[in-house]
């Protein structure tokens, strides 16, 4: 398991709206599909935590142990020497699904008011993403802290 490193973690939960994070997965019929995800946030040094309230195929084909990639990108990282090329971060990891309990109450607790308010009935989910990898654009693990 890869940690996310503690320089970034601010960052990311941070991103909305301006630096969104990018969620990838591969779709049933082999194609690769890139969303928005408003709602992405670092669970703990190991997780990053997401709330779905998508109708579209990445919700449909979503399931635990699904394989999925986060996308982190904020060029005044690579200014201030954060982040190499293009102040990107990839996150790559296992799909976690939580529909009730202690998981699924504090994503929404956490979760941004904009994102909350696009969800009023609370009819999303939580999704844990335990990170395997992390790498900067290079495909270098991240070495920050």
């Amino acid at each position: 398991m890869a940690k996310i490193p503690k320089t970034l973690q601010p960052h990311i939960d941070t991103a909305f709206p301006a630096n969104v994070c990018l969620l990838g997965s591969v779709l049933p019929n082999g194609y690769a599909q890139v969303t928005p995800r408003g709602g992405t946030m670092v669970f703990d040094d190991e997780h990053i935590a997401l709330w779905e309230r998508g109708k579209g195929s990445t919700s449909a084909s979503m399931k635990d142990g699904t394989l999925l990639t986060v996308y982190f990108r904020k060029p005044q990282l690579r200014e201030e020497g954060v982040l190499p090329k293009g102040g990107i971060a990839r996150f790559y990891g296992k799909a976690k699904i939580y529909k009730t309990g202690p998981v699924y109450e504090e994503v929404w607790r956490r979760l941004v008011q904009p994102e909350k308010d696009r969800d009023p009935n609370k009819a999303g989910y939580a999704v844990l993403i335990e990170i395997e990898r992390a790498e900067d654009l290079d495909g270098e693990p991240l070495k920050l802290e």
